[in-house]
């Protein structure tokens, strides 16, 4: 099973498709390390994230409570407190590290609302790999105004030696967004043909499991059911910062229970759970996150192996490619069939001012998360 912590609703980035950042939470009242200690071991991925991770004063202390319990250890952040990282990457050189990176550097910067924000990551990951780390890289959300960069961002990621991981436009409680929409799915969608035939290029196998991901976020994009049904509650679950568990972090309505008052055992074990769990076969939101792809890519038995449909379309376009073919996108994909996309403006909060308010004391779920429909078609 996977598991995303979501250690704070604090950040300092102020990005335009996501408003953690309006709703930090009282550090006083977030996930503490004794409530993580209660985890069992066995979890295949666990990623810290946020908001921002590097905000918690306690980080390094997390994971060392944590780094135990998984097999891959996944740290994301925004990258602008790199410094914060470098005695944990000594201590623990194999922590997954992504630095979210929105194209270049004005295009970042504008996304973000970060002033030098582009510089301060890029310099961030050189000092991780001057520390030792062995699995760093960057993440973008793939949206109308970074989609044309999405390949040179890709090459950029190369070029420092690090990976790039891609996601786009959801929206979520995590997010406190419901109106993330594309301007032009279309034109969007078509951005990532380039990357995925980039990927197939390479002779890096995850970068071919990366590039059958990026199929998904094709369908994503364009509205479309995703090409492997989701396992919410099953595969992996989300801890949120009062220490909530819920099977995924889009639908407010799919708690499984709490691990201040129990156990993992008995949040897994519970009715809350079962009813959630339930839910989950007949949603109908199109999400494809990495966090949750991944998963639904992986083999039930074996993790560490894709399922066959993956598999198939991995090994058949890796050989087309590298016999001077290309990949038939209208083969997999139904670009005659895009369902209309309302018109959003995303605003850029760089160089704006914006008061927030701090969350306290919010004892019930429709407090927290007062965003109660979601929708991601």
């Amino acid at each position: 099973m996977d598991l995303s912590i979501i250690t704070t609703y604090r950040c300092n980035s102020r990005c335009q498709m996501c408003y953690i950042w309006k709703n930090p939470t009282d550090p006083k009242e977030e996930v503490k390390l004794e409530t993580l200690e209660k985890l069992p071991d066995g979890f295949d991925n666990v990623n810290l994230t946020g908001g921002e991770p590097t905000l918690r004063r306690d980080l390094a202390e997390l994971v060392d409570v944590v780094y135990p319990k998984a097999r891959i250890l996944e740290i994301s952040s925004n990258g602008l407190h790199p410094e914060r990282l470098v005695p944990i990457i000594k201590k623990y050189p194999d922590i997954k590290v992504r630095f979210s990176l929105e194209g270049n550097e004005e295009t970042n910067n504008t996304i973000r609302g970060e002033k030098k924000g582009f510089e301060t990551k890029l310099k961030g990951i050189r000092m991780l790999k001057e520390a030792g780390g062995t699995d760093l890289g960057f993440a973008i959300v793939i949206q109308d105004e970074n989609a044309d960069q999405l390949v040179k961002v890709y090459e950029m990621a190369r070029a420092e030696g690090v990976e790039l991981a891609t996601s786009t436009l959801h929206n979520a409680w995590q997010f406190y967004k419901n109106d993330n929409y594309f301007y032009d799915r279309v034109k969007v969608a078509h951005e990532v043909e380039g990357l995925i035939t980039g990927m197939l290029k390479t002779w890096k196998i995850k970068n071919w499991f990366r590039a059958y991901l990026n199929l998904g976020l094709i369908e994503k994009i364009l509205g479309h059911d995703r090409i492997i049904r989701c396992t919410a509650g099953t595969d992996f679950a989300f801890i949120d910062p009062w220490s909530d568990v819920w099977a995924c972090n889009v639908r407010s309505d799919l708690p499984l229970g709490n691990l201040v008052n129990q156990s993992w055992e008995e949040i897994l074990e519970s009715k809350k759970a079962r009813e959630s769990i339930a839910k989950v076969a007949d949603c109908r939101q199109n999400c494809w996150m990495v966090t949750t792809a991944r998963t639904a890519m992986r083999s039930p038995i074996i993790p560490q192996i894709p399922k066959w449909s993956p598999l198939a379309w991995v090994m058949w376009n890796k050989m087309k490619v590298t016999l001077g073919g290309a990949v038939n996108f209208d083969q997999y994909i139904d670009y005659g069939h895009v369902p209309p996309s309302p018109l959003k403006p995303r605003q850029s909060f760089l160089g704006i001012k914006v008061k927030v308010q701090v969350q306290r004391g919010l004892n019930k779920v429709e407090e927290r998360y007062p965003l109660v429909n979601f929708y991601n078609r």
